[in-house]
């Protein structure tokens, strides 16, 4: 009786065993693995993906923007730059042509001396002399950078040891003035400003070379000679356009 109920014990307590774990297994609720935590990660990845799409696009955007201005920038400068070489192509001519119209006045008035004086001779400018100066000119107008001003420079000095008698001493000298005053040396700039204003005042340049002289003085901070030299200029040169420029500077001292 002991033996069979315990052999009954046994097989009871081997299905039930057996039975739970497969009833654990069918009661327990089914994981989808793909559609839970890896959908979440997916659905990270795809949000973050988008925000990166869209801060590039951004940053697509802004390139974009500041190559449009670059390229506006590039134009203006180049519209700058042309513009800057049609002002300096204009500067030259008017060079040529103050330097005509002057050294036809001097032809002008050393002739008119020549008729006046029973004893004079007319003589014939020497053709070197006036190739030696035309090749100055020519040299002060191409002149861009300062090896070629200091060869303008070199070449009016040689024309006034040359010529000292010659009746363009006054425009190669203001020529000495302008290039020295462009190439930054400024006291040789006023000493041949004041050659001309000393030695040739009644000169075409005479009043201008004045002028000069107190716009350097005003340059150097000598606000009190400045206003002397302008003054002299409206006295001795009056109604000329270097009077008028005078008076507007003494308004501002």
């Amino acid at each position: 009786m002991n033996s069979n109920f315990r052999h009954l014990y046994l097989t009871l307590s081997l299905l039930v065993g057996v039975a739970a774990p497969a009833v654990a297994i069918a009661q327990a609720p089914i994981i989808n693995v793909g559609s839970g935590s890896t959908s979440d990660r997916l659905l990270q990845i795809e949000t973050a993906v988008n925000s990166q799409g869209q801060l590039l696009y951004q940053i697509q955007q802004q390139l974009s923007d500041a190559q449009r201005d670059i390229d506006s920038l590039r134009g203006q400068i180049q519209e700058n730059q042309y513009q800057l070489s049609q002002v300096i192509e204009r500067q030259k001519d008017l060079y040529m042509q103050l330097d005509s119209l002057t050294t036809g006045a001097n032809k002008v008035k050393a002739n008119a001396d020549s008729n006046n004086s029973s004893n004079a001779v007319t003589t014939a400018k020497p053709a070197s002399e006036k190739a030696d100066y035309d090749t100055a000119v020519a040299l002060a107008i191409k002149s861009k950078s300062k090896q070629q001003i200091a060869q303008a420079i070199s070449s009016f000095q040689h024309f006034i040891k040359t010529y000292p008698k010659s009746n363009l001493q006054p425009n190669a000298n203001y020529w000495l003035g302008q290039l020295n005053y462009n190439q930054g040396n400024k006291d040789d700039a006023a000493f041949y400003f004041a050659t001309v204003v000393k030695n040739y005042p009644n000169s075409p340049k005479g009043a201008e070379s004045l002028y000069k002289v107190g716009l350097l003085m005003q340059e150097k901070g000598q606000s009190d000679k400045a206003r002397v030299v302008y003054q002299q200029v409206i006295k001795a040169y009056p109604g000329s356009p270097s009077a008028q420029l005078a008076e507007k500077k003494l308004a501002s001292l």
